[in-house]
């Protein structure tokens, strides 16, 4: 398994935009091999005082959070699917206006150390 991780701050009155562009992306993402998605849309995201995901994302007021991650089989199929997202046109046709700023997204690959509740 490898996951990778995302958090990003989204206009709330962006929400339903949101979903509809994650549902689009999730689908391709299944056709080059992704195992799971979760978007996770802000409930319970409190005000730290060092740190929090807000600072992390510099959201600004009218923002809720997204965290999100996605499962795959393994790192090799993750880098083939990003090799294959360069030569897909879907990504600028129909990706083109994301509903939120992604010079503000974080993302990394993480290798599981520990896991409970999967099979």
């Amino acid at each position: 398994m490898y996951v990778q991780g995302f958090l990003l701050a989204v206009p709330a009155d962006k929400k339903a935009a949101y979903a509809e562009m994650a549902m689009r992306a999730g689908h391709k993402f299944k056709e080059y091999g992704v195992t799971e998605i979760v978007e996770a849309w802000e409930d319970d995201v409190p005000d730290g005082k060092v740190t929090d995901f807000r600072m992390a994302t510099k959201a600004e007021p009218g923002e809720k959070i997204v965290f999100s991650w996605m499962i795959w089989p393994d790192k090799a199929t993750c880098d083939a699917a990003h090799a294959k997202m360069k030569d897909d046109p879907f990504w600028e046709e129909d990706m083109g206006d994301m509903p939120f700023d992604g010079k503000r997204m974080m993302w990394g690959g993480f290798t599981p150390i520990f896991t409970s509740g999967r099979e």
